[in-house]
Parts: C-alpha cells; structure tokens; sequence
C-alpha cells in the first residue's frame, strides 16, 4: 500500500540537497508535491523538475503572509507541509545587529509560522474522509543546545522558536488529528557543507536521504502517534 496515495503535500524550499531528497522520499511514496524554490540556480539540478507531479513555484516570499496566503489557497487541499525553507548566518553577537536578528527570525521563524498557519487551514478544507493531517518543521540541534549557539545567537534564538512552535501547535491541534513535529538536524552532509568545511569528519554527518526518510514517516499516514516531538537528528556529529 502507498502511504501517501496522491495525496498533496507541500514542500517548502524543496529545490535544494534536502529538499530534493524529501520530494524523493515523498514521491516514492505516492505523494503529489508542491515545491517552492528560493535559489533559481537549484533548478538546474532539481531531479524532479519534468515530474508533472511535482509543481515548483518560484518567487514566493514565505514571510509575507499575503504572499503566503495566495501560494496555499491556490492549491488543493492538502494532506501535509514541509517546512524546509529558512537560512542561516553567524557572527559574534558584538557584530550582530538588529536588522541581522530580525532577518533569522523572519527567515525561520516567522515563514514556519505562516506556512504552518496557512497549511492548518488547508487541511482543514480537505473532503476526502480521511481526518486530520501532518506539517513537518526544521529545526536545528542549536534549538536544543543553546550553548551550541554561540556565535550564532541570531540563528539559534529563531530555530528555538520553531521548536516552540511545533510544540504548542503539536497540543494545541490534536484533536483535530493534525500531528506537528520538527527535526533537528546537526550538520547535514550536502556538497556545499563539505565544501566549507573540507577537513571536517563528514562520514559522521547526516545523509539527507537519512532525514528525508524520517520527514516522509512523520508527515504520513502511518505516524499516528508522535506529535509535537522535535527529533534530535545529529548522526555521529
């Protein structure tokens, strides 16, 4: 049996090495997607840019809540979400300013807020019989290890508040059977990571195959369980 079976789900900032691995996974699984992309040049190595059922959708800025608004509304209703999209920066908290503190919380935060709002309200239009329905958020190991912060407040500060946000919306939404839960990754093991960090243990840090595979069972079906959990997903590291 496919888990998904047609189902829609969202994939927000799907283009990229994780992305691309959870629009896999999804796929695999039966599920029809709906990728939003970012970096125009992840295109060009989207493996699923001729799937017609993955719809790619560029431009959007998922921290503008009427842009936000209009990307999910226009879709059918919906099984699950996705929330990859977000960004990273780090500097001492002396070189940090107000603006830079900002820009992580509405890169993170505030996106996996709008996504995941409007998400609530697109399964919640769904007429299928099935109840209830799954948002998946990324958080970072950072978000459970403050100290792992330092130097990067900014980012840390804003990757907790998704955590929080899983975790009060994981309660506030069971009884409608939508499971919210969030991983935490540590360092992901893409080819721009090991190019920044090239002497690093890289076979000690996560395939994206390995936590797209852990996405995928969280935003299905077949967890029927676990909700409002961030999942530490450090690997070795």
């Amino acid at each position: 049996m496919v888990a998904f079976a047609g189902a829609h789900v969202v994939v927000t900032g799907g283009t990229g090495a994780l992305g691309s691995a959870v629009v896999g996974a999804l796929r695999a699984a039966g599920a029809e997607c709906h990728v939003t992309n970012f970096v125009a040049a992840e295109l060009d190595r989207f493996p699923f840019k001729s799937d017609p059922a993955v719809h790619v959708a560029t431009g959007i800025d998922l921290a503008d809540e009427a842009a936000v608004r209009r990307f999910y509304e226009a879709l059918p209703p919906l099984w699950a979400s996705v929330h990859l999209a977000g960004g990273f920066a780090m500097a001492p908290v002396g070189e940090t300013s107000g603006a830079d503190f900002e820009a992580q919380f509405r890169m993170n935060a505030l996106s996996c807020f709008l996504c995941s709002a409007a998400a609530v309200r697109s399964i919640r239009a769904r007429r299928d019989g099935r109840k209830g329905g799954r948002i998946v958020n990324v958080s970072a190991r950072p978000a459970l290890e403050p100290r792992l912060g330092a130097g990067m407040a900014a980012y840390a500060a804003s990757k907790a508040a998704v955590a929080a946000l899983t975790q009060a919306l994981g309660e506030e939404l069971v009884g409608e059977d939508i499971w919210v839960n969030a991983v935490a990754p540590s360092i992901l093991d893409t080819p721009a990571n090991r190019a920044a960090m090239p002497g690093a243990p890289h076979e000690r840090w996560v395939a994206p195959a390995a936590i797209a595979a852990l996405i995928a069972f969280l935003a299905s079906p077949d967890n029927r369980v676990t909700r409002g959990a961030v999942v530490p997903v450090y690997g070795g590291s």
